[in-house]
């Protein structure tokens, strides 16, 4: 299935897209994409309610605002310098583990919602990477046994502000937990679909130039050891969700770097997960 959310911020409804387009207000099944839909096991039984109920289900129509796919999951956990070619443009040996930071999850957002430029920035940056849902509890897993708790997979641009991120610390949480730096959907594609996460392709455009074209068959580690290692330090609980990492083609790989200012629009995309649109804009004081 495809799952979406939609409406005004902090009103988000459930929705399903069918395989022929038609997208589906999923509200009378009663549960939005939270941890305990995914803990429940929430696709599986929404797939069955949709097959009793889904001719009397509201058609979503017309112009409306797709949210964030999951609603306020309790991590988000984001894997670094994933893909060979993007440690090496950012001056970096290939890890040797994972390399694994959080974004706070109130950073999370709608996929076709505005970039805030954090107050001051002047090093905001982009990073489109496959996002993984995670379906049940998980901790000390076998890399054999993860595939089995993934619930789905998303699109994510892990929006990063690089001199928050390596010049006030090192800690790079300060640069990626920014308000609007995690857009994340338009849609979760549920693992039952015919689709291999490894072998996807991923692109990114700013202002109409392809700036990030690559596959997730670039991988470091790919997502049965990610999992696996994650669940090891701390418990996976469902509906989390993992960032695998980014391509070469982020602003801070230039020569010289580049970075947005108001008014770019930022276009990403993953093969069959959909794409999502960004336009950034001057942090404003409320």
């Amino acid at each position: 299935m495809r799952l979406f959310r939609f409406g005004p911020e902090g009103e988000e409804k459930p929705g399903v897209e069918l395989q022929d387009g038609t997208a589906l207000d999923v509200s009378a099944f009663g549960q939005d994409y939270d941890e305990d839909f995914f803990a429940g096991d929430g696709v599986r039984k929404l797939g069955a309610w949709l097959e009793q109920h889904k001719d009397n289900c509201p058609v979503v129509e017309g112009e409306f605002r797709f949210g964030p796919v999951v609603k306020r999951p309790s991590k988000l956990i984001c894997i670094g310098l994933n893909y060979a070619k993007h440690a090496a443009e950012s001056g970096m040996d290939v890890p040797k583990e994972p390399v694994v930071f959080f974004k706070a999850t109130s950073s999370i957002t709608g996929p076709n919602d505005p970039v805030i430029i954090p107050r001051g920035s002047e090093k905001t940056d982009w990073e489109v990477e496959l996002a993984v849902v995670i379906g049940k509890k998980a901790s000390y897993v076998n890399k054999e046994e993860a595939m089995d708790y993934v619930a789905g997979y998303a699109l994510h641009n892990d929006y990063s502000e690089r001199a928050y991120q390596l010049e006030r610390g090192g800690q790079w949480v300060r640069g990626k937990s920014c308000d609007t730096f995690a857009p994340l959907g338009p849609y979760l594609v549920t693992a039952d679909e015919k689709l291999d996460p490894h072998h996807l392709n991923l692109w990114l455009k700013v202002n109409g130039e392809t700036l990030q074209n690559s596959n997730t068959s670039d991988f470091i580690f790919d997502i049965p050891t990610v999992i696996s290692h994650l669940s090891e330090f701390m418990t996976l609980l469902p509906g989390d969700v993992i960032s695998t990492g980014t391509p070469a083609g982020v602003g801070l790989g230039f020569q010289p770097p580049r970075y947005l200012k108001a008014g770019d629009v930022v276009e990403l995309g993953i093969e069959g997960l959909g794409s999502s649109r960004q336009e950034a804009v001057a942090y404003k004081a409320k």
